[in-house]
């Protein structure tokens, strides 16, 4: 892969940003679990290796099994997610594929029986996050470290 600029580098206030919402994103109710599996599902499906190695990786460091991190991108053809976190695998999906219809009414309507509004904010904000770095990652081209 050619190699490109470095962002945080050369616009490191940038940088200061983005980790101020992963700052915002650390004091909320959102579980571990929950953001890893919302930062790995978001990556799979922008084709970011250098997000899925991470928050695979920190994953299993938080006690994710690899059975599940294994199944993630066909998690609806399994049992072994809650249907708490099938909620928030679907509207980390409905989000990052936000050109074909955006967050359902549907699926707004499930996540209302399992969160409350600041939770469901909270949601959308770690998806908007790790869309915002998988864009980073993927145009300047980071690759995962060996």
């Amino acid at each position: 892969m050619e190699k490109r600029i470095n962002i945080n580098e050369i616009e490191p206030q940038a940088y200061k940003a983005m980790y101020a919402l992963e700052g915002y994103l650390a004091t909320s109710q959102l579980s571990k679990t929950h953001k890893e599996l919302i930062k790995i599902r978001a990556s799979q499906i922008n084709g970011c290796a250098f997000c899925i190695d991470m928050h695979t990786k920190d994953a299993l460091k938080y006690g994710e099994t690899t059975q599940r991190i294994f199944l993630l991108n066909a998690w609806r053809e399994t049992n072994l997610f809650t249907e708490e976190e099938k909620v928030i695998l679907a509207i980390t999906e409905e989000i990052t594929l936000i050109h074909n219809h955006g967050l359902s009414a549907e699926t707004y309507k499930k996540a209302e029986e399992f969160f409350d509004k600041n939770t469901i904010a909270q949601i959308i904000m770690a998806i908007v996050t790790i869309n915002a770095w998988n864009r980073i990652a993927v145009s300047t081209q980071l690759e995962p470290a060996k």
